[in-house]
This record gives structure tokens, C-alpha cells and sequence, in this order.
């Protein structure tokens, strides 16, 4: 499979179509510049959305902590309660 024919369903003609009218509006001098600020933008937006991708993974362990320690101080609760409630009916059992 040829990358260059298929690459983002642009063939060859076009791709030098694209090319000739960037030497013609930028100058074959200016091109350098402009790829090469093309490509900080680029870096730019790529470090942005790792930095947006880390944040949201960050936030979603704190969140899983969050839950757990909120599911655990339930569970003790509930440990406490039922071990009241048996202590009480425990009692009552015994008088009868």
C-alpha cells in the first residue's frame, strides 16, 4: 500500500497541487518558517491534551479513593450498628 497515494485519501496530484500553491503564496523561503511553526503549534496541541488527558486521569483515581474510603467509613458503620443490634437482641433473647 502506497502511504504517500493514500494518506488522508489525498493522492499524489493532489498533494503537488497543495504543495505548488503553498511555493506560490508563502514563497519557497518562507516555507522552512512555516512548517516549522506549523509543527510547534502542533507539539504545542499534542502537550496540551496529554496535560487534559493526566488531569483527567489524576481526578478519576482521586475520585476511586474518594469512593473507597467513603465505602469503607460505611461499612464500619454498618459493623457497628449490626453488632449494637445484636448486643440488643441479645439481651432481649435472654429474658424471655
Amino acid at each position: 500500500m502506497n502511504l504517500l497515494a493514500t494518506f488522508l485519501f489525498i493522492g499524489t496530484p493532489e498533494v503537488m497541487f497543495i504543495l505548488v500553491i503553498a511555493v506560490m503564496v508563502f514563497g519557497a523561503d518562507k516555507i522552512p518558517e512555516v512548517a516549522k511553526g506549523l509543527g510547534k503549534g502542533m507539539r504545542s496541541l499534542r502537550d496540551a491534551s496529554n496535560e487534559v488527558k493526566s488531569e483527567i486521569k489524576k481526578s478519576s483515581i482521586e475520585s476511586q479513593k474518594l469512593e473507597t474510603n467513603v465505602t469503607q467509613d460505611i461499612k464500619e458503620e454498618i459493623t457497628k450498628v449490626r453488632d449494637e443490634i445484636e448486643d440488643f437482641s441479645g439481651s432481649i433473647k435472654r429474658e424471655r
